[in-house]
């Protein structure tokens, strides 16, 4: 009997997510795929919507390839535009609506984007930095209730009746494991922002990690009020909701009161979030006494989880499942099973699937035995090709053997279980010590009275560096160094624990939300 060849499945499927919502449209197009206070969407008027500005966008130059931007906060528009993008094989850019001008000059310039859809909001920023960009093509989101359109927008095209009067595109390009999706600008808190090519296959590969590590299904409901710019609001659930079928309610930003109201009116199943949401969401009055049975896939992600947090939620039967990755990853390299919640607390899982993680010596690239930190590298399909027109950052990232180094330090505990440490630029070293400002603020943040923290190092003569922690207290707090120092000194080595405090309100945070530690660096150093 002569054996068939063997057919590349892979490379020639087609990973479109504009394919699967196209076909969902065709056989559930009646069901509710987007939820927003501006105007809910079914499957069909979804698709529909997407084809025409997809032949909107088609007749004003736009081919595979090409990338047209996106600038607004969270709304079914954003989801239309990249739907439409897709469907002609272009690459959308989701840009960070919190970006200054410089920044915004410097993500339009450096994508070359040739289109931008923006709401009304975000228009003056554009026309700003508009001359120093290839942008050719403007578009103004007119038809959401919860963001009216200026009435006079010269140079502005509003999309409402272009998309009313476009037929739709016919079927969406085909897109293979290769070709590239989004690209994504990182927060750039370490000069300029480099754009991170993520490819289709990028996108589905950590759907399949997700989908086997997390309890994910058909007809699942997911909450996205974290900022859908970002891979891991977009990519974790929303992307593989629209591909599966289920529902996406999406708020225009996080509300902790909202988000509670939303997560028992719609039986939310899976969210994705930051640390800082789900402490304000604790704060909500009520929250555990309210039905959050429906809840079962929870990540957070994006900052170290404190133990206490996971704690205090496990406590009332919602288990957070920490996760670690970064943009270049898709945005998950590893995931804490729910299983594992309470035993390994504070712990950032183990690898994907299909996915490779090891951490190894910075100096010599050699895998270090557990519980030695060391620098987190990362291996599989869901890694980026590399930077948008930056070879140099690309060859950088990458070592010999195709291991992406992610510049943060962690260490495998002996059951193959990651903890992050810190970011390897962040480290301090006191009087010849490691100190890592993410454990210390890890304990620092569980202080009663401490609202946010941020731990840095600052120049010290006898010493070197000396710890500085920078603190954001509750209304009715008084907290000192002293307090600060006896608290931690119960968890940490001496040498770990603050040699100064200062108090700030609110916490410098930059435009993604982190922590913008030049800013809290120059703080540390003066006097209350």
């Amino acid at each position: 009997m002569t054996r068939p060849e063997p057919r590349a499945f892979g490379p020639s499927a087609d990973l479109n997510p504009a394919t699967a919502v196209a076909r969902n449209a065709r056989h559930q197009g009646d069901s509710v795929v987007v939820r927003y206070a501006g105007g809910d969407l079914t499957y069909a008027r979804l698709d529909d919507k997407a084809a025409r500005l997809a032949s909107v966008l088609r007749a004003g130059g736009v081919a595979p390839g090409d990338r047209v931007a996106y600038l607004g906060l969270n709304s079914s528009a954003f989801l239309v535009t990249m739907l439409a993008v897709f469907r002609l094989g272009a690459v959308f850019v989701p840009v960070n609506f919190r970006l200054a001008e410089p920044e915004l000059r410097g993500v339009l310039g450096g994508s070359g984007a040739m289109v931008i859809v923006c709401e009304e909001g975000h228009r003056t920023s554009v026309e700003a930095v508009r001359g120093e960009t290839e942008l050719g093509r403007f578009l103004l989101i007119d038809d959401d209730p919860e963001v009216p359109a200026a009435s006079e927008a010269p140079g502005w095209e509003p999309w409402a009746p272009l998309i009313a009067d476009a037929p739709p595109s016919g079927e969406p390009v085909p897109q293979h494991a290769d070709d590239p999706a989004i690209l994504m600008f990182t927060s750039g808190t370490s000069g300029t922002p480099k754009g991170v090519v993520l490819t289709h296959g990028n996108a589905w590969w950590n759907s399949v990690n997700v989908e086997l590590r997390l309890d994910t299904r058909r007809g699942d409901v997911t909450y996205a009020s974290a900022p859908l710019f970002h891979i891991g609001a977009l990519n974790t659930f929303v992307l593989r909701t629209l591909v599966r079928g289920g529902t996406v309610v999406v708020p225009r930003a996080f509300d902790p009161q909202a988000c509670l109201d939303d997560l028992v009116t719609h039986r939310v199943n899976s969210m994705f979030g930051v640390p800082q949401m789900f402490t304000a969401l604790a704060r909500v009055p009520g929250v555990f006494d309210s039905d959050l049975s429906a809840l079962r896939s929870v990540v957070v992600a994006g900052a170290p989880v404190s133990p206490s947090l996971i704690r205090l939620y496990a406590d009332h039967g919602v288990l957070l499942q920490q996760a670690w990755g970064l943009t270049e990853t898709a945005p998950f390299a590893t995931h804490l099973p729910a299983e594992h919640t309470l035993d390994k607390a504070g712990s950032a899982g183990i690898p994907m699937p299909y996915t490779q993680v090891r951490v190894v010596d910075a100096g010599t690239n050699e895998p270090l035995k557990p519980h030695e930190p060391g620098e987190i590298v990362a291996r599989g399909p869901n890694v980026t090709v590399g930077y948008w027109n930056n070879p140099k950052a690309t060859a950088a990232a990458f070592d010999s053997e195709g291991w992406f180094h992610s510049g943060d330090i962690g260490y495998f505990d002996e059951d193959g279980f990651l903890y992050i440490v810190d970011r390897l630029k962040d480290m301090i070293i006191s009087g010849g010590e490691n100190v890592y400002p993410a454990e210390v603020e890890r304990i620092l943040s569980a202080m009663p009275g401490v609202v946010d923290v941020a731990v840095v190092g600052v120049a010290d003569e006898q010493w070197g560096e000396t710890v500085a922690a920078v603190v954001t207290a509750a209304d009715d707090a008084q907290i000192t160094l002293d307090d600060v120092r006896e608290y931690a000194a119960h968890h940490l080595a001496r040498y770990k624990l603050p040699r100064r405090l200062k108090l700030v309100r609110p916490m410098p945070r930059n435009a993604s939300g982190k922590l913008d530690k030049a800013v809290i660096r120059r703080l540390a150093t003066e006097e209350n």
